[in-house]
């Protein structure tokens, strides 16, 4: 634009001033827009929670609908990145932005199954029964291959052959717990999906 004319100024203007007076007068689409988004979940239930794909830890907002207490089936219709949290300010990347399909997958497991040895199929059991598993079965390790000191008679308390994969989405005092925890046992091999 380094030469313009008149005519051209002229047109320029008047068209600048059209658009800016009818945006003053109530004919900008983002109000409408906003408008239209709040209505649309304004009857939900809005839920803070932990992406579950990865390490990273983003924020999302789960927007559910119904109540199971007046014989509507509560269900999750729709999530969004947290603008709130620290860590993704609102964003997801492409799989935090299907989790909506991991909530309504047909694959999805909801209880614990067990599979026997020599079964070719898993049955349903309770968390209290699986939870009871899992603690004898660590019990019974624990018991056959805790090691209280070398052979040289250095004393070491370690229990070398169960190792602890946990979640590194979770928040820095839920970490250090686990960490304790898992370490109190005399387990040493002990990992993340953080690698920290």
């Amino acid at each position: 634009m380094d030469t313009i004319s008149r005519r051209q100024f002229l047109k320029l203007s008047a068209s600048t001033l059209a658009g800016s007076s009818l945006a003053l007068a109530g004919f900008s689409p983002t109000p409408a827009l906003a408008e239209v988004r709040q209505y649309k979940l304004l009857r939900m239930t809005e839920t803070r929670n932990t992406c579950t794909y990865c390490s990273v830890g983003c924020g999302v907002l789960m927007y559910g609908l119904g109540d199971n207490a007046k014989n509507a089936k509560a269900s999750i219709i729709h999530i969004e990145g947290d603008p709130d949290h620290p860590v993704n300010r609102g964003t997801l990347c492409p799989k935090g932005a299907s989790l909506l399909d991991i909530v309504h997958s047909e694959s999805r497991l909801l209880y614990p199954e067990y599979r026997a040895p020599g079964s070719d199929h898993w049955m349903r059991i309770s968390w209290d029964d699986a939870l009871d598993r899992i603690a004898e079965r660590m019990k019974e390790d624990r018991d056959a291959n805790f090691e209280h000191e070398t052979p040289e008679g250095h004393v070491v308390n370690r229990w070398l052959t169960t190792g602890m994969l946990a979640a590194s989405a979770a928040s820095s005092e839920v970490g250090y717990l686990t960490h304790k925890v898992t370490r109190s046992f005399g387990i040493l091999g002990f990992d993340n999906q953080a690698r920290v």
